[in-house]
């Protein structure tokens, strides 16, 4: 109990707990009055993270809505796509992208692919790049995210990756944190984000050794 009251996630009180809803807010559910802007960061984020992406590369892209959206962008490029996020399926991309899914069990919420099975895929491939989406990143906190399973598949993506490891985060995720713990934030090389994120979080997060860009919206 007294680990989830530092997580946010409860209430303690004399004799139980209660819990709060605010420990059940989607990572990836933008109000409404934010849901054209987040789209649009997301949407510039990947087009710059595609860009990266280079002719012959395998990378690593996790369940982030983000992430996906650089199937959109990955154009004349022979690249291979590994991905635990179920949208990957049916998502429209370049006949020259070769998609693995990891395989695993399927968290319905979020129609990620994840458990054993999906941790055993990632064990047979080394990336050249790894592209995470999150649901909070900090200094102090780390990468975090709203899906316990998801934790073990992120880190296993970055423990995978023989090159750059990137996240992607539009600039509500900066200086958040969410209920579970994927990894330190030293742990990736990069973040790439939009103008307009909390200037002392980045400047945390760039003393920690993470590169970090910010671009234009």
């Amino acid at each position: 109990l007294i680990m989830f009251e530092k997580q946010n996630l409860i209430e303690r009180f004399h004799g139980g707990a209660t819990l709060l809803e605010e420990s059940l807010r989607e990572e990836d559910s933008p109000t409404d009055s934010h849901e054209a802007e987040d789209r649009e960061q997301k949407q510039i984020i990947a087009r710059y993270a595609a860009e990266l992406v280079k002719d012959g590369d395998t990378i690593f892209i996790n369940s982030s809505s983000t992430a996906l959206m650089m199937l959109d962008y990955l154009k004349g490029k022979r690249v291979i796509v590994v991905t635990n996020n179920g949208f990957a399926v049916n998502y429209p991309h370049d006949s020259q992208v070769d998609i693995i899914m990891t395989g695993g069990e399927i968290y319905q919420r979020r129609k990620s692919l994840v458990g054993e099975f999906a941790l055993h895929t990632l064990t047979k491939i080394i990336a050249d790049k790894a592209f995470i989406g999150v649901g909070g990143i900090s200094a102090a906190g780390g990468i975090t995210t709203s899906v316990l399973p998801e934790t073990a598949v992120n880190e296993t993506m970055l423990k995978r990756c023989q090159g750059k490891r990137y996240v992607l985060a539009a600039t509500s995720k900066i200086g958040r944190e969410h209920n579970f713990h994927s990894a330190d934030v030293n742990q990736v090389d990069c973040l790439i984000t939009c103008i307009g994120s909390k200037e002392n979080e980045l400047v945390a997060i760039k003393n920690s050794g993470v590169d970090v860009v910010e671009l234009h919206s």
